[in-house]
């Protein structure tokens, strides 16, 4: 027997027919949504996206809050589809973000944190979602248990911010990240923080300083990944020599000259500069700072290293 669930509050039953020497009867019963099994209500909700999901339905009754709730709903907060109303300015951060957009991500967050109740383990931003530090700080505080963080936009955010996300942070071991002028503060938080850190994606340009500090820092990532960036061939030497723990190095569609041989050590070494490759001909046209918004939309959310690729 099986029963239809109307959002209009009617209820229809569809029933297997009893049959009775030639006969069928059909039995009929009401069930209001409420009464709905939590678990079914779950797998429902599963299809539903981050706008549909906080819109309004925890609100509908009791048992759909509850459901709302769940865990297998917020394993992952994924907002690669949301990005900022914004400008770009001449002086730091340069972007301006628009007070609706401001106020719509600050409501989704509020929302989302308080339904997820601390269980989100990964955290996706689109990469021009300009989030800001007390937005980051908030969220931070609200899923202490997170483990991976995709936040290729930090123009809003400050040191500060970011470090009392990292120090609430402990079981943080994979983050997305752009490219910074002065990273030290950042790995340094890392390493006394997050104990179980293990891969590092950059998007944007590396130079021998910053790969320096990553070296220093995080001598024990296994996956490190530089898709479609600038490398200078001193910077990937230091790379393959000094990170001894490293397993795959994913470096296709980067500017590098004169690639050296492949250390025996790494399980997966990713390389495509290809003159016939339209991707590393973008990252020649851009000279190594990807314009991902002049792209297919949700191209740059794509990595070989399926750990990384979202």
């Amino acid at each position: 027997m099986s029963v239809i669930y109307r959002l209009d509050g009617a209820v229809k039953l569809v029933g297997d027919c009893e049959k009775f020497v030639g006969m069928e009867e059909s039995v009929r019963v009401s069930r209001r949504w409420e009464d709905l099994d939590t678990d079914i209500l779950v797998k429902i909700f599963r299809c539903l996206d981050i706008n549909q999901l906080t819109s309004g339905v925890a609100h509908v009754c009791s048992s759909w809050r509850m459901a709302c709730c769940d865990p297998l709903l917020w394993k992952t907060l994924d907002l690669s589809a949301m990005r900022s109303n914004f400008i770009r300015i001449v002086s730091e951060p340069y972007v301006y973000v628009d007070v609706c957009s401001e106020k719509k991500l600050t409501r989704l967050l509020k929302t989302s944190l308080s339904l997820s109740q601390g269980n989100i383990r990964t955290l996706i931003f689109h990469f021009n979602l300009y989030v800001s530090h007390e937005q980051l700080t908030y969220t931070a505080e609200r899923c202490p248990c997170l483990r991976r963080l995709v936040m290729p936009a930090w123009n809003r955010v400050n040191r500060t911010g970011i470090c009392k996300a990292i120090c609430i942070w402990k079981d943080l071991d994979s983050l997305t990240m752009p490219s910074i002028a002065n990273p030290r503060y950042l790995m340094e938080e890392i390493a006394n923080n997050c104990k179980n850190f293990s891969e590092l994606k950059v998007m944007g340009p590396l130079d021998n300083s910053f790969v320096a500090t990553i070296i220093m820092y995080l001598p024990k990532i296994r996956v490190l990944s530089l898709r479609c960036s600038m490398l200078l061939k001193d910077t990937l030497i230091s790379i393959l020599d000094d990170l001894r723990n490293l397993e795959v190095l994913n470096i296709s569609h980067c500017l590098v000259i004169e690639m050296p041989p492949r250390p025996s050590r790494l399980r997966e070494f990713v390389t495509c500069m290809k003159d016939s490759c339209i991707m590393c001909q973008r990252t020649r046209n851009d000279e190594g700072l990807m314009r991902w918004y002049q792209y297919e939309e949700g191209l740059w959310k794509a990595d070989k290293v399926t750990s990384l690729s979202l």
